[in-house]
């Protein structure tokens, strides 16, 4: 099975905590660009359509995700590698500040058929790539499943109204939504997450996960809602926690139809969201977006159990 995933690649500074003695380190990032390398080391055949500049980032990038079997393929080239500069506060949350554009005009190759299509974060809501973006997710959709990863940036955003438009218009092409609790809070303040992710569900996917950091995740399907606790885990930094989630839900997901996605069981989910969680307790334990390799995962897996999956 091959995987299409388009969007940013970001070069991540990031600072030393105040008062640290650390140096401030530079790793590979942009959400969709690490979904990609989540694949590519849990051996999956992917393909990242992106924009990357030739300059010492651009070409540090480029190495970090062909090292990891990623098929990079470029749809126009910025002046400068996107950045942002990453703060980590005292519990190794990550707070950040942009320099991005976003201009992609070139779809996929015309030889790639993808069987599965991620988009995400910025590249899926920022003017004027975003078009490029929604039309490729369109034409591939009739043959590819879809998921999709709002990974909100408030300061990219731009105007409110706007942006929850955008992100619908995301969730309705899709088979499979994630997204996280904080992102869910700026998109809809004062609404329950679960309230939310039982409304997405009527604009078209089958499932919609919810993650909530140590508290956890849940999915929501038409049949019901698994809600999945994890152990506490020593963080280094949150930085690709998410993606790393997504990647081994999607690596779980492999083959599954767009009405397969929409028929999973309880079981079934509960199991996804403790693989899921276990891959992004690994990515929290070391610093940067590293995420866990197939014997990784399968080792994090066995680690942790779940302490609670119900449906309600």
């Amino acid at each position: 099975m091959s995987f299409l995933v388009i969007g940013e690649c970001v070069a991540d500074v990031v600072r030393a905590p105040v008062g640290s003695d650390v140096a401030d380190r530079v790793h590979p990032g942009g959400s969709p660009a690490n979904v990609a390398y989540g694949l590519g080391r849990l051996g999956r055949d992917v393909t990242l359509l992106t924009q990357l500049a030739d300059d010492p980032h651009g070409r540090r990038i480029a190495e970090h995700l062909t090292a990891a079997g990623v098929r990079v393929e470029v749809g126009g080239a910025p002046e400068r590698t996107p950045s942002a500069v990453v703060g980590l506060d005292a519990h190794g949350t990550a707070s950040y500040t942009f320099d991005i554009a976003w201009t992609l005009t070139a779809g996929a190759p015309a030889d790639l058929a993808p069987a599965h299509v991620h988009i995400g974060s910025i590249a899926a809501v920022t003017d004027p790539g975003a078009a490029t973006v929604l039309a490729e997710t369109e034409r591939l959709r009739s043959r590819a499943t879809v998921s999709y990863d709002p990974n909100v940036r408030p300061a990219l955003m731009g105007e409110h109204d706007a942006a929850v438009a955008r992100v619908e218009r995301c969730v309705a092409l899709s088979d499979l939504v994630k997204a996280s609790d904080e992102d869910l809070a700026w998109l809809y303040p004062g609404e329950d997450p679960g309230t939310v992710a039982a409304r997405w569900l009527t604009l078209g996917p089958g499932v919609v996960l919810v993650t909530r950091g140590a508290a956890g995740s849940l999915a929501v399907t038409r049949r019901g809602t698994v809600v999945a606790d994890v152990p506490p885990v020593a963080v280094v930094d949150t930085v690709g926690a998410g993606d790393s989630f997504m990647s081994a839900v999607l690596d779980s997901l492999a083959g599954h139809g767009r009405e397969e996605l929409g028929a999973l069981g309880a079981e079934h989910l509960a199991g996804l969201l403790r693989t899921a969680g276990a891959a992004a307790a690994v990515t929290v334990s070391r610093a940067g977006a590293h995420p866990p390799d197939r014997a990784e995962l399968d080792a994090a897996g066995e680690a942790f159990t779940l302490r609670s999956g119900r449906v309600s």
